[in-house]
């Protein structure tokens, strides 16, 4: 067995080039952003054409690539002098596998091909898939780095974030659920869990947090309730860190969801302040609890 890959805390000093390899969604464009801000030059790879149309404009240079084609990414930031790299953004795979030419353009790769059936075949959990992946671009020669390290003012913070404090029935129905999430996060089924009055409402699966959040709507018709999210103990920052943003805020609202408590240092909150400004608009309290709590 190869030897676990280690996992720098922060980036390289800059000007180093850094890869980024990207899904859809506003989290990679926020990365870009920070490498930009901390002098790295960025060298981009689109996962499958759902990038964000600004991230390329963000990049010193950026090129899509299959989604199933894995031997090939590590060889193209090789190319460009790349040791080290982020991979984040979400994955819409229906839309690669139902759409025929994009069907045919991540075709996987004999890298891909092997990966999955030693390691993939009887487990494909999220960390399974990303050690992986990380291991495949190790010995490509590029190593897959901490992927909050360029945005440490977008991690949720301890302590309540918004103008509105939570109330005495909020903050108790925080301090219930969070045991229960920690054991949910240990036990690896999802990363948030919805409660009201000590009453777990709904639990996050496969689906993610977004559709979680409408599904709990029909089902709390009366509203109120309150959003718990983190990380589980020891949670690989190389990718699939929770993560929370502006479309979290107005699902919350529609669906009557009122409070939203995060894990402090272990959630990121795309555009951190335009999310809390609009928490604020529509009534929505959000705090951070500590990991001792």
């Amino acid at each position: 067995m190869s030897a676990p890959l280690t996992i720098l805390a922060d980036p390289p000093p800059p000007p180093t080039p850094i890869g980024l390899i990207a899904g859809g969604g506003r989290l990679p464009v926020v990365i870009a952003e920070g490498l930009k801000r901390q002098g790295h030059v960025v060298h981009g790879l689109g996962l499958g054409d759902q990038q964000e149309p600004e991230l390329a404009g963000l990049c010193d240079t950026f090129e899509p690539v299959g989604l199933l084609r894995l031997g090939s990414w590590g060889r193209k930031l090789r190319v460009k002098g790349v040791r080290h790299a982020i991979m984040v953004g979400r994955v819409d795979k229906a839309r690669v596998m139902f759409d025929p030419l994009r069907a045919i353009r991540n075709l996987p790769d004999l890298t891909t091909a092997l990966a999955w059936y030693r390691h993939l075949r009887h487990d494909r959990r999220s960390h399974v898939l990303l050690g992986v992946v990380a291991r495949e671009l190790e010995l490509s020669g590029v190593q897959l780095l901490d992927s909050t390290a360029p945005i440490a003012d977008s991690m949720a913070h301890a302590g309540v974030m918004t103008r509105l404090e939570p109330t005495t029935e909020q903050r108790g129905d925080v301090a219930f659920a969070w045991p229960l999430l920690n054991e949910l996060l240990r036990l690896d089924i999802g990363q948030a869990i919805a409660i009201k009055q000590r009453d777990v409402i709904a639990v996050e699966g496969v689906e993610g947090t977004d559709r979680m959040i409408e599904r709990v709507g029909p089902l709390c018709r009366g509203g109120g309730w309150t959003l718990c999210k983190g990380a589980r103990v020891g949670h690989d920052r190389r990718s699939d860190v929770p993560t929370v943003g502006l479309k979290t805020i107005e699902n919350l609202h529609t669906s009557g969801g009122r409070c939203l408590a995060l894990a402090a240092g272990d959630v990121i909150m795309v555009d951190k302040q335009a999310m809390l400004a609009l928490a604020d608009k529509l009534g929505i309290t959000v705090l951070g609890i500590p990991a001792a709590a």
